[in-house]
């Protein structure tokens, strides 16, 4: 049962922005205060322009005048280059905290969350998301800054000049002002409904790539690339959602770029014989507004990266809406795992249904059943994966699901199948569990597992064959050192010899601790403490090993199958 993640609304990004630019308030100060010295220099020579105009109609020297735009010219240079680096700098921080963030909170989510979240959506938002939103930041947020302020000390500077001439171009931008926010109005939705459409195609393409082999073996090509080709369509439509948008946009700002020029020089030439106006003033005006064009044209090419990457910073902050608050969190008084009245539910019937089981601290309980019983199901309720539906699931009385991801991987740590490798060492790879542990505690932890094939912690953790892998983990759990161990048929892939031994090393090396084994080969049961045994995902059987088979239920019943399985194939290897 997959979801996704939620998208922070407006104020939320509003506030996120904010607290990003609080971060580092001095680096923006200085970019803001050095971007408007560099817009109040260039607005210098087209007012002496004006002058010199003046001046020559006059008869009258210019020397200075020309010496000044020169002068103007230069420190418009100088101050432009040093705003554009303090800007860069001050964005490439802002743009490693947005990561840094990102990655905080999605390693804090609920275990629940990344368990049932779809991978396309959280790899979409970790990569694609935070890119467009890093790029921004570098690059469109500057230059829309820098833009900004130009366009309003023009704006102003054409008014200084003469309010008339001022009034009359800024009446000419009506329809940039009327396109943009027609713009505006849409462009938020549609960018978010292409980011979901990306998402959506990235998590059936990485479905298709994964389950590659079982496509083949059940012959669903035509089927997954069907839907593969929706997910493509649906994305090319959100696509020309805002292509449409943008087509709307640029054409009416590119007019509204032209038109106030042209009703300046209509009425300063209407105004000009009547001495109403001077031609330094018309000049003056026109070179503003023809000036006025360089930033708005900035602004209308970031515009439409600006509204992608709202959207992008909205999927991007939605994830600190699943993000636990950790302040304040009770702790669990002991150690002790109280099932009551356990209920779960995937999409249909339950799965498990009113299971009651208490894990005394230092037991060793292992839990077995058929195969469908529920077992993999109550050990992600144990280990806090997953909540139930009903009833509760707590460790020393607070709800398992409910601990903070650091409490959590202190108390329980659960074991599956399933491990993942990652670049680099075996060291680095160890060190995950325990940053602090050294070479000696590395060395020690794979002796506990049966691990001998490790001939240096420097080598690379290149492609390990299954085996291997597991016996990784497990040093992983005897290094992470938790109260409580749950292991979902973690040694299925070992050899039985290796994990007889990785079992009996684990059960040396975590003597003292809680724990629940999940498991298929009945060994592990007959070592236990005790048996809990699962059947349609009720627990109908809790006891001793011996107690059970003397029981003649369900357990004894798995046992005689597995002992017959045993004696079948010692027989084989026998022949």
């Amino acid at each position: 049962m997959s979801e996704s993640l939620p998208v922070a609304g407006r104020e939320q990004v509003r506030r996120a922005a904010v607290r990003l630019v609080r971060q580092d308030l001095r680096g923006f100060l200085t970019t803001l205060v050095l971007n408007a010295l560099a817009a109040a220099a260039a607005l210098v020579s087209p007012w002496l322009l004006g002058r010199i105009v003046d001046h020559v109609r006059a008869g009258q020297p210019v020397d200075a005048l020309a010496a000044c735009i020169v002068a103007a010219a230069l420190a418009r240079l100088l101050l432009s280059r040093w705003a554009e680096l303090a800007g860069t700098r001050f964005s490439e921080r802002v743009q490693e905290r947005v990561r840094g963030q990102f990655l905080d909170r999605v390693l804090a989510l609920p275990y629940a969350t990344v368990e049932h979240v779809r991978t396309g959506d959280l790899a979409a938002r970790g990569t694609t998301d935070v890119a467009l939103v890093g790029r921004t930041l570098r690059d469109a947020a500057p230059a829309v800054l820098v833009s900004s302020l130009q366009a309003l000390f023009l704006v102003a500077a054409v008014f200084l000049v003469n309010p008339l001439l001022g009034a009359c171009g800024l009446a000419g931008m009506a329809g940039m002002v009327l396109a943009s926010r027609w713009y505006l109005r849409r462009a938020r939705s549609a960018y978010l409904e292409e980011g979901a459409a990306r998402s959506a195609l990235a998590e059936q393409l990485a479905a298709n790539a994964a389950g590659a082999r079982t496509i083949e073996a059940l012959g669903l090509q035509e089927r997954r690339a069907g839907i593969a080709a929706d997910a493509v369509e649906h994305s090319r439509r959100t696509q020309h959602r805002t292509l449409f948008l943008r087509n709307v946009l640029f054409p009416a700002v590119d007019v509204s770029q032209v038109l106030p020029v042209v009703l300046v020089l209509l009425l300063g030439g209407l105004l000009l014989p009547g001495g109403q106006v001077s031609l330094g003033a018309v000049v003056s005006c026109a070179l503003y507004l023809l000036q006025l064009s360089q930033p708005l044209e900035t602004i209308l090419i970031w515009i439409e990266q600006l509204q992608s990457s709202g959207a992008a910073f909205a999927r991007v902050e939605g994830v600190a809406v699943r993000s636990p608050a950790t302040v304040g969190a009770r702790r669990p008084e002991n150690d002790r795992i109280v099932v009551r009245d356990a209920h779960y539910a995937y999409d249909g019937d339950d799965v498990v249904a009113g299971v009651d089981l208490t894990v005394r601290p230092g037991e060793h309980l292992a839990i077995v059943g058929p195969s469908g019983a529920g077992k993999t199901t109550l050990g992600k309720l144990l280990a806090g994966i997953d909540r139930p539906r009903l009833g509760t699931v707590t460790v020393g009385s607070v709800p398992v699901a409910d601990l903070p991801p650091d409490v959590l991987r202190e108390q329980v740590v659960l074991v599956t199948q399933e491990q993942h490798l990652f670049l680099g060492s075996i060291r680095d790879n160890l060190l995950l569990a325990d940053p602090s542990a050294d070479d000696a505690r590395l060395d020690k932890a794979l002796a506990a597992v049966g691990a001998d094939w490790v001939e240096s912690l420097d080598a690379q953790a290149g492609p390990l064959e299954g085996a291997r892998l597991q016996q990784l983990a497990l040093a992983r759990v005897v290094l992470a050192d938790p109260h409580t161990v749950i292991l979902d048929e973690a040694t299925a892939l070992l050899d039985p010899r290796t994990a007889r031994r990785a079992e009996q090393a684990l059960a040396a090396v975590l003597e003292g601790r809680t724990v629940i084994a999940i498991a298929h080969r009945l060994h592990t049961a007959r070592d236990a403490d005790r048996v809990a045994v699962m059947d349609a995902g009720r627990l109908v059987e809790v006891g001793t090993h011996d107690e059970l088979v003397a029981a003649g239920g369900v357990y004894e019943r798995l046992w005689a199958s597995w002992e017959g399985g045993q004696s079948q194939s010692r027989r084989l290897k026998t022949k």
